[in-house]
This record gives C-alpha cells, sequence and structure tokens, in this order.
C-alpha cells in the first residue's frame, strides 16, 4: 500500500471525493482540536464551544476563539489543498467534504466545498440575523468581549459554525452522502474519522463500492477498510500523489 497505489487509484477516479479535517490545515498552522497539543487537551469542548454554554455567556467561546481567530485568518492554504484543487481541476475529484471552517481550500481554488461544520468567515447577529465578517469582528475583541451586532447594537455575535449541540447542515449531509453513493474512489485526508456524522461519509462510500484511500499521520478506524493508508503529511502526500498522475 503505497503512494503509487493511491496515485494509480486516483488516476483512473471518474467520481472521486474527498473528505478533509483538522490534519491539512494543521500544516498551515491551525492547531486541532483533539490528539497531542489539540485544543480540547487545553479547554473543556462543552463549556467553550456549546451552543447551551455560548447562549449563557458568549465569552468563554471569544476569549479562546480571540487567538484561533488571529491565527486561521493569517493561514494560508499549504500544499495538500492545492493537490486537492488541482485533483477537482483534473477531474478526478468532484468535490472536496470538509470538517474544516478556515475557508483554505476556496482559498486553493476548489470549487466544489461542502463545509459540514459550516463557515469560520463570517459571524451572525443572534437578534437580527445580520451577518458580518469575521475579519472584521477580530479586530475591535481586544476592546469588545463578548462582540455585539454593529447594524442592531445589541445582539450577541456567533460564529457561522456548528456549534456542540447544534444539527449540521442538512444539505451539506445530504450533499455529501449523496456524492458518496456515487463515488468510486473515496479519499480521506487528515480526519481521524471518529466524529460522527462525518465518518458515516466514507462508510457509506465504501458501502456503495467505493475504493477507500486514508491519508493520515495517526490510525483511524477505517484503516482496515481502505485500499490504501498512507502515514504522513497530506502537505507532503498530495502533492506526490498529484506529480506521479501527471507524470
Amino acid at each position: 500500500m503505497t503512494v503509487a497505489h493511491a496515485a494509480e487509484l486516483i488516476r483512473t477516479a471518474r467520481s472521486g471525493l474527498a473528505l478533509t479535517g483538522a490534519g491539512v490545515s494543521a500544516e498551515s498552522g491551525i492547531p486541532t482540536f483533539r490528539g497531542e497539543g489539540g485544543l480540547w487537551t487545553q479547554y473543556d469542548p462543552i463549556k467553550v464551544a456549546s451552543i447551551e454554554y455560548f447562549l449563557a455567556d458568549p465569552s468563554a467561546y471569544w476569549k479562546v476563539s480571540k487567538d484561533r481567530g488571529r491565527v486561521a485568518l493569517a493561514a494560508r492554504p499549504n500544499g495538500g489543498h492545492y493537490a486537492l484543487a488541482a485533483l477537482e481541476t483534473s477531474g478526478r475529484l468532484v468535490a472536496v467534504v470538509t470538517q474544516n471552517t478556515d475557508g483554505l481550500h476556496q482559498d486553493s481554488s476548489t470549487r466544489n466545498v461542502i463545509e459540514l461544520h459550516g463557515s469560520g468567515r463570517h459571524v451572525q447577529c443572534l437578534d437580527c440575523g445580520n451577518r458580518e465578517a469575521r475579519s472584521e469582528v477580530q479586530a475591535r475583541l481586544d476592546v469588545e468581549m463578548p462582540p455585539r451586532c454593529r447594524l442592531c447594537g445589541g445582539g450577541f455575535l456567533k460564529p457561522t459554525v456548528v456549534l456542540f449541540g447544534e444539527p449540521l447542515p442538512k444539505a451539506a449531509i445530504q450533499q455529501a452522502l449523496t456524492l458518496a453513493r456515487q463515488a468510486d474512489v473515496m479519499l480521506v485526508v487528515g480526519s481521524s474519522l471518529v466524529v460522527y456524522p462525518a465518518a458515516d461519509i466514507p462508510a457509506v462510500a465504501v458501502r456503495s463500492g467505493a475504493q477507500l484511500i486514508v491519508i493520515n499521520a495517526e490510525p483511524t478506524p477505517f484503516d482496515e477498510l481502505a485500499a490504501v493508508v498512507v502515514r504522513g503529511k497530506s502537505g507532503e502526500v498530495l502533492p506526490e500523489i498529484v506529480a506521479l498522475i501527471d507524470g
């Protein structure tokens, strides 16, 4: 099970689908949530990132998100992002489904991005529904905690990401599952595959006959189902795969 084998499977894909997790963006400097040094090893995710606690005290979320937001907004796509965009452009991937909220797939020119957990690029007022760019809110977190809506003046701002206790966007899940049923190759990159319903996507693809490729630094529960498992950094492995295909 080698990079060359993965490249050969993707080369012949007619309806390939990719699922990406935090490991892809870690190489752009955005800390992961789980694993060694992950955000949830430092904070209780329920207390700082659940809708229940957010509605009770938005400042708990924003105090943690202040530093993470600064890092995410400054991050740029890495070789893994650009390689996935190249595979989409060549017709080997029909879409990239992502658990990430940083927008780096869009920044790398991937056109069909399905965001399972929403987008961290915007915030929305809980009172009037007005949306603002996260970058604009980030600039005033030093003097306004928690931030309030500039339009109505009173409503608290919530990021347009899915917090614990909130449902995932139904349309995104349905679209991802539909593509998974149609996929002949399912490429999983930088995901621990322990979070559901995101992990249902490769499961559905495999049950529907897709060849599964897992590229991840650590073992996943799906490795035994995979045709190819590559241990390594996606920013190195994916460009190598693209080079083999193009060569």
